[in-house]
């Protein structure tokens, strides 16, 4: 890929038109070369360098580029001099024990990372995105999500009607919902979580037949922040 195209990469369409995607600092790399003993694919990403960096050890190609490329290539104030070329992969497809998270139209990056990481933590569930929702690519996201963007599968404008033909349980948050602790709440293939501000509209959830669950606190607040909401979730279900 050109340098121009590179650089370009710092925005969504691009992104897209071009399949790939950057990552910057070294736990991000060292998070994506851990991956790559797993993911063959990855071992595609391309490894740029300053001199201070020359010498590090990768499984990918890796070129020394001078302090100004890098600056032209980092979306940092102070660029940490070690950058990652990343082809951006089909999710792989899920096992008959895998749960799926789904994100309505969630639109904070460092949301969508906390998400991330917490799913990465617990292993063996899959994020579904939305259409309308920040994409899992871009830089704050993948800086919040500390590399678990390379450790859960990823599936990008997922209409909100596909679930019902893909999940026979479908679970949603809702303050009249029942308890988490409930049984039925472990029971659910997929989990639906709604806009920061706005949830999920009604009438997308009827044709799911979505069962509605409630995380119990003392109403001194209107509502928890999403990335809460599912840590609590996540840990109740693997409790």
């Amino acid at each position: 890929m050109k340098f121009d195209d590179i650089k370009k990469l710092h925005q969504k369409k691009y992104r897209d038109e071009l399949g790939h995607f950057l990552v910057e600092g070294e736990h991000l790399v060292l998070e994506l070369q851990k991956a790559a003993a797993t993911q063959p694919a990855l071992r595609n990403s391309k490894l740029y360098v300053t001199d201070g960096h020359e010498k590090w050890s990768s499984p990918f190609e890796t070129h020394v580029v001078s302090n100004r490329r890098m600056e032209e290539m980092s979306e940092t104030r102070t660029p940490q001099g070690i950058v990652a070329l990343v082809p951006i992969l089909p999710a792989p497809a899920a096992n008959a024990t895998t749960r799926a998270i789904y994100l309505y139209e969630i639109q904070d990056p460092g949301n969508l990372g906390t998400v991330l990481r917490t799913l990465a933590w617990f292993g063996n569930l899959r994020c579904l995105l939305s259409p309308g929702s920040v994409d899992p690519y871009n830089s704050k996201v993948l800086r919040a999500s500390a590399g678990a963007i390379f450790h859960v599968p990823v599936e990008t404008d997922v209409p909100v009607a596909a679930l019902a033909s893909r999940f026979r349980r479908v679970g949603c948050l809702d303050m009249r919902g029942e308890s988490l602790q409930s049984p039925g709440f472990r029971e659910c293939d997929c989990y639906v979580f709604g806009n920061e501000a706005r949830g999920v509209p009604r009438a997308d959830l009827e044709p799911l037949k979505a069962s509605f669950f409630s995380i119990p606190g003392s109403g001194a607040i209107e509502s928890l922040n999403v990335a809460s909401a599912v840590n609590m979730c996540v840990y109740e279900m693997n409790r």
